[in-house]
């Protein structure tokens, strides 16, 4: 199941934890995907469990499951330049050149996903990891 949050993302947990009660899908059987700045724009890279970065939507997911155990697709934005505040550039709209790759990227989260579920963790892991590291 495919789910998207009408909330903002800061908010999302509770949304997140009642589908997965009401579907009786454990924590470590949820994958959320998500922006992350500590990797670069046009990588994605899958993990299970760990902090959340700062990340208040993970926080915030993480605090509702009542676990920080489950599995999380981290697609690449890069860090803001300078001493641009983190918040604010999540929220920007993608330059030119960023536009023209962000499909392509989609396609590398939305396939993350997939080999998440049909191979596993390790298998996702080999596959993303090892490209544009």
């Amino acid at each position: 199941m495919l789910a998207k949050p009408l909330t903002y993302m800061n908010t999302t947990g509770g949304p997140v934890s009642a589908l997965a009660r009401f579907h009786d899908v454990a924590p470590d059987h949820v994958i959320a995907v998500h922006d992350e700045i500590d990797i670069p724009f046009n990588t994605v890279k899958v993990k299970l469990g760990g902090g959340e970065g700062g990340h208040n939507g993970l926080r915030d997911i993480s605090k509702a499951l009542g676990t920080k155990d489950y599995h999380r697709v981290r697609v690449g934005v890069g860090r803001p330049p300078g001493r641009q505040d983190p918040a604010d550039f999540v929220l920007k709209d993608f330059g030119t050149a960023e536009k023209k790759d962000l499909p392509f990227l989609l396609d590398d989260a939305a396939d993350a996903v997939e080999q998440l579920i049909t191979e596993g963790l390790l298998a996702a892991q080999q596959r993303f990891h090892a490209q544009r590291s």
